[in-house]
């Protein structure tokens, strides 16, 4: 009933080893994930990242998700990493997610990566600042 629909969903992610982040979003994934399936269709994705670490909402005790947290939205194509760097997005998410290596292998579980095409910021209630992708 909601094919062709966007929708959301939470997927383990890093942007490389914690000596070596990227900034560029990998993802390991399963065909048997709906959103995988639709994102093998039509490649278009948004993510949205809470600042749930960042000094001024801790300091301040307010929720991550009150606009008055910034949050970064990357947006851009889903892609299958080619094969000349899975070794890196193994090492990157390995290595911030230990857990995915106990994942069942029946599952088919492979690489993607977002390339991002634009980048805003909303730091505050309503407002949204353009980054440029090279920053």
């Amino acid at each position: 009933q909601i094919q062709g629909m966007p929708y959301g969903n939470c997927l383990l992610l890093s942007d490389g080893p914690i000596n070596n982040s990227t900034g560029i979003p990998f993802f390991y994934v399963t065909p048997k994930d709906n959103t995988v399936t639709d994102l093998l269709k039509n490649p278009m994705a948004s993510l949205t990242l809470p600042e749930a670490d960042g000094n001024f909402c801790r300091k301040n005790v307010i929720d991550p998700e009150d606009p008055r947290c910034a949050r970064l939205t990357l947006t851009g194509q889903m892609v299958t990493v080619p094969p000349e760097e899975v070794e890196f997005a193994k090492q990157a998410m390995f290595s911030r997610h230990p857990v995915v290596r106990k994942w069942p292998r029946s599952y088919e579980w492979f690489f993607m990566k977002m390339n991002i095409e634009h980048i805003w910021l909303q730091s505050w209630y309503g407002e949204v600042s353009p980054i440029a992708v090279e920053e």
